[in-house]
């Protein structure tokens, strides 16, 4: 299978099924890079800090990334456009629909059953990304499997202290500090990436 074709057909189902935003996306891109091996699992965590700190869409700015990365800049544009691609569609027939069916119990049942999948698909990708990031606890799905496993990596403590402290310092500037907690969160993410470096150029990291 043409990987153009398969970076279209994934991001297509991605876009399609991944209801409630950009955070929605990340279970079925853990399940890409596991599937296809264009990237690793803490490569997706690195697309998802770079996604979050860009101008767009999460959901967009990582099908691009992704697309870049498994098919240059030719696969940025058909994983982009794989994304968008059921949105579209999607909008489309709403729109058309919308004004017969707006009152309809089907519809608002349907609407009510989407929300608690939504909210399980975002918090279950924020629980991989806090493992990921604040501990050394690894989390990995076996093949033809449900449930996930979890490992530590070797000769580590559970916590990851550095990103630990770093998570507090920022939780504390953007919540408590009356000067810091009005400031734009643009401010936060180049803070933040400026101490990556000094700490990852001190061996801290």
């Amino acid at each position: 299978m043409s990987i153009y074709f398969r970076l279209f057909w994934e991001f297509f189902k991605t876009g399609l099924f991944a209801v409630g935003g950009g955070m929605a996306t990340l279970p079925f891109l853990k399940d890409i890079g596991e599937t296809t091996g264009w990237y690793t699992y803490t490569e997706l965590m690195n697309m998802l800090a770079v996604s979050e700190s860009t101008p767009g869409p999460i959901g967009i700015n990582m099908a691009t990334y992704v697309g870049f990365t498994a098919g240059g800049v030719p696969g940025a544009v058909i994983a982009t456009l794989g994304e968008v691609t059921p949105s579209i569609i999607v909008i489309l027939i709403v729109a058309a629909m919308l004004k017969k069916f707006q009152n309809s119990r089907l519809v608002r049942d349907a609407f009510y059953g989407l929300r608690p999948a939504s909210t399980g698909l975002i918090g279950a990708a924020c629980v991989a990304v806090v493992l990921e990031v604040l501990t050394h606890i690894n989390v990995q799905t076996m093949d033809g499997s449900l449930l996930n496993t979890f490992s530590l990596d070797d000769g580590s403590g559970i916590c990851n202290w550095p990103g630990l402290l770093l998570a507090a310092v920022l939780l504390i500037f953007t919540n408590r500090v009356k000067y810091t907690k009005d400031l734009h969160p643009i401010v936060f993410i180049a803070f933040s990436a400026v101490v990556g470096v000094m700490a990852g150029a001190a061996g801290i990291l």
